[in-house]
């Protein structure tokens, strides 16, 4: 068996974790990328080897810690769910993210936006999202052969990787699971779990309370039986046939 080895300058480079830029700009789009981020991760829990991760550097060539780049969320299938400082490619099997969040800002400018475009087109990415919540706006790229092409209509779009469907209302944008239940926020999944609970206890409480009423029926059917059983005991002793009634 043959080991490949790294050459000792490779081994010495460093790739850094942060790359000095924050997460996110405002609110909207903070709460965006962990809705998206935290629905994905729930939707593939139990499935062991799909990666996500929110604002991960991603560097796809060994030996260039300046090539990177850090998409909102990004999607891995075929790699392990573990802690990852950064997506360094030549440690994944060489398996880019398939599949890549990008949420705008007001602080976002053409150009390095256009370089994160050619970034995920030149390094492998097969699904491209990139959402403008003031304009409430999606475009999406799917890969075909070695480019990424614009889908025509991004409304109501399935994708192929995640099998999730987009949607677009008048002043947001919506995404269904498999199952067809939407992405909900974590405090939208607390209180329908709250919901929940709160019906369940509630579907304990009516059968007990109807556990109640049918031992109060049977108890009140045992002491009408019992009147009727002394009753007929007391005409016999008087000589008188109850049957005869």
């Amino acid at each position: 068996m043959i080991t490949q080895m790294q050459s000792p300058e490779k081994s010495k480079i460093v790739y850094p974790d942060d790359n000095g830029e924050p997460m996110s700009d405002n609110t909207e789009q903070f709460r965006l990328i962990v809705w998206i981020k935290e629905n994905l991760e729930l939707l593939f829990a139990s499935v062991a080897d799909v990666f996500v991760a929110g604002n991960l550097l991603w560097y796809p060539v060994e030996g260039n810690n300046k090539l990177a780049q850090a998409p909102d969320v990004m999607v891995a299938f075929g790699r392990p769910k573990r802690y990852r400082g950064s997506y360094q490619q030549w440690n994944e099997d060489n398996i880019p993210p398939q599949v890549v969040f990008e949420i705008l800002s007001p602080g976002n400018r053409l150009t390095p936006m256009i370089q994160k475009f050619k970034f995920y087109e030149r390094y492998g990415v097969e699904e491209y999202y990139l959402y403008n919540p003031e304009q409430v706006d999606l475009t999406i790229w799917q890969r075909r052969d070695q480019e990424l092409e614009a889908v025509e209509s991004a409304d109501c779009w399935v994708s192929p990787r995640l099998g999730v469907r987009f949607q677009l209302s008048e002043t947001a944008l919506e995404i269904f699971g498999p199952n067809g239940a939407p992405f909900v926020s974590f405090v939208e999944l607390a209180q329908l779990r709250e919901q929940a609970e709160l019906r369940a206890q509630q579907e304990q409480q009516r059968a007990e309370q109807e556990r109640q009423r049918a031992e109060q029926a049977e108890t009140l059917l045992e002491q009408e039986r019992a009147r009727s059983e002394a009753l007929e005991a007391r005409l016999r002793e008087m000589g008188i046939d109850p049957n005869i009634f």
